[in-house]
């Protein structure tokens, strides 16, 4: 159970209307805390909202693309009048697989924008008020592609890399003043998400995590930072961070992708 002494009154999960954030608000709302939701598609993120108010939690939702320029405003605003004691930042997906080279430079930056630079300004914010507070926690949702580079999705990657660096300097600063920081790491999740993409769940020898037990298990850890790796996945990242030869990592790691998505 989340300690609502610790973490309350609020969270804020920004991704929240599917997959892993509808189940952090699902959790979440059943220990007692307040939700804020916010998603680019309110069709999907009121279907979450009703599903957990009729737990009994309050919800709010905020229908938001973080890529528009006066994203972050919006959303510190609509939340000034609530004290937000978790903060999970959930949305931030591959939104434009290609190469880099000869790829759009415009959609590749939004990759970066979403995972980055729109994360910053919510992490300050959020945070500072919990370090004030001396109390507070903040997840930042990792993947197992930030171990290492890979075809189409190199700069997504290296912003999964840049997240989980960042997360344990945070960390450091922040856990001596009551406020626990958490990189969560996941592989390939079932997720709609996912399932709108077309990936193989059905591939031999690769881990699958479940939105339900990979949200559970965030929660159970969050005072277990800077990095909680979700089970299944462990060995894994220990090989791709852990090998000197970073070529035949990154090979190693095509072959396995390609198991999943077909030929890159």
């Amino acid at each position: 159970m989340t300690d609502l002494n610790r973490y309350g009154p609020w969270a804020l999960i920004v991704g929240g209307s599917e997959g892993v954030g509808s189940a952090f608000a699902r959790r979440l709302a059943a220990d007692g805390f307040g939700v804020v939701l916010v998603a680019r598609n309110a069709e999907r993120l009121e279907a979450t909202a009703e599903e957990v108010r009729a737990a009994g939690a309050q919800v709010r939702t905020m229908a938001l693309d973080l890529l528009a320029d006066d994203a972050v405003e919006r959303l510190v605003a609509a939340t000034e009048d609530i004290e937000v004691g978790l903060l999970i930042l959930n949305a931030g997906a591959n939104t434009y697989g290609n190469a880099f080279v000869g790829g759009d430079l415009a959609k590749h930056t939004q990759v970066l924008d979403l995972n980055v630079t729109r994360q910053l300004p919510l992490v300050h914010h959020f945070a500072g008020a919990m370090v004030d507070r001396g109390r507070g926690g903040v997840i930042l949702i990792g993947s197992m592609s930030g171990y290492t580079g890979s075809a189409r999705e190199g700069v997504y990657a290296a912003s999964k890399a840049f997240s989980r660096i960042f997360a344990e300097g945070l960390w450091v600063e922040s856990k001596p003043l009551g406020v626990d920081v958490l990189h969560l790491v996941l592989g390939l999740t079932r997720t709609p998400a996912m399932q709108r993409k077309g990936l193989n769940f059905d591939s031999p020898g690769v881990p699958i995590g479940d939105p339900e037990v990979v949200a559970a298990e965030g929660l159970d850890h969050l005072a277990d930072g800077p990095v909680w790796i979700v089970e299944g996945n462990v060995e894994t990242a220990e090989k791709r961070s852990g090998a000197t030869d970073r070529g035949a990592v990154v090979l190693k790691s095509i072959e396995d992708i390609k198991k999943i998505v077909g030929k890159i």
